[in-house]
């Protein structure tokens, strides 16, 4: 039974704390990523990050220490999210190049370091669509540190980031762009790499983006949109995370059919006319 495995197994307990951070912190940042149509650059630094792992997993096996990917997933993370930033200036009316460029680099380096670490193993295949046993206490302890931040960021800079979302050149004239879009995309890397123990790198796009496109269904204020999109995340999470459990299978991919369902319901309430406007 579940609620046995909960309070007799760690890694339990882990995952589903691990999962209900995810549950906020991806769909909150999401909200703002879709608005802005940033969508696709969740993909790109999900698999800059998949070569963090791997690049992880690389040194491991040839130093003998053991370094937990997770860490330099949220370093290449990183580096992508400037990268990707600093395109975005380079090619000033093609912006958009700069995605595909990061998003190919990321899996060149998979490929490489995948294959210099002697080939996939099941850790890995944790990494690619989740894993509810893989969630360590470091891992736990990482993801939480990385909500917090996201969360307090979010909170201390809502109007700027409202702002930018809905006025970007309006936030240019007051000198706030540069700033919090640097802030932002940062932001946005560290949720992508503190998802992928749970959602996984092949999916925790879909993550940021799904919940928030059911609640923009059923919803007419940021703030309720916001507020919808936490709560579709979170029960994606728990319901998909149960069934992992059940059907002994990645949690990955139930999470994001979980989201999927609840978009397509999201269709049917639309339809009827139902509407959110507090």
């Amino acid at each position: 039974m579940l609620i046995d495995a909960l309070q007799n197994y760690e890694f339990m307990r882990y995952s589903f704390i691990s999962g209900i951070i995810v549950g906020l912190i991806a769909p909150l940042l999401g909200t703002f990523i879709v608005v802005r149509r940033l969508s696709l650059i969740a993909d790109a630094l999900s698999h800059i990050s998949l070569g963090g792992i791997t690049f992880g997993v690389y040194i491991t096996s040839i130093t003998g220490f053991l370094i937990n990917p997770l860490i330099t997933a949220v370093l290449f993370s990183i580096v992508g999210a400037l990268s990707i930033e600093k395109m975005r200036t380079v090619y000033k009316h093609f912006s958009e190049i700069s995605i595909p460029i990061i998003m190919s680099l990321g899996i060149a380096l998979s490929v490489v370091f995948l294959s210099l670490s002697n080939g996939f193993n099941q850790d890995l295949f944790g990494y690619l669509f989740g894993s509810i046993s893989a969630v360590t206490r470091n891992d736990l302890i990482l993801i939480s540190i990385i909500g917090v931040i996201v969360v307090s960021f979010v909170v201390l800079l809502y109007k700027e980031m409202f702002l930018l979302s809905f006025d970007e050149e309006y936030s240019e004239v007051m000198k706030i762009s540069g700033v919090i879009h640097f802030i932002f995309i940062v932001l946005v890397a560290l949720v992508i790499s503190a998802s992928m123990r749970i959602v996984g790198t092949l999916l925790v796009s879909a993550m940021m983006t799904l919940p928030v496109a059911a609640a923009m269904r059923i919803t007419s204020s940021f703030k309720t949109l916001i507020l919808m999109s936490i709560i579709f995340g979170e029960i994606s999470v728990l319901i998909g995370l149960v069934l992992g459990f059940y059907l002994d299978i990645a949690p990955g991919g139930m999470i994001v059919l979980v989201a999927i369902f609840i978009l397509a319901m999201t269709f049917v309430v639309n339809r009827i006319g139902v509407k959110m406007n507090a």
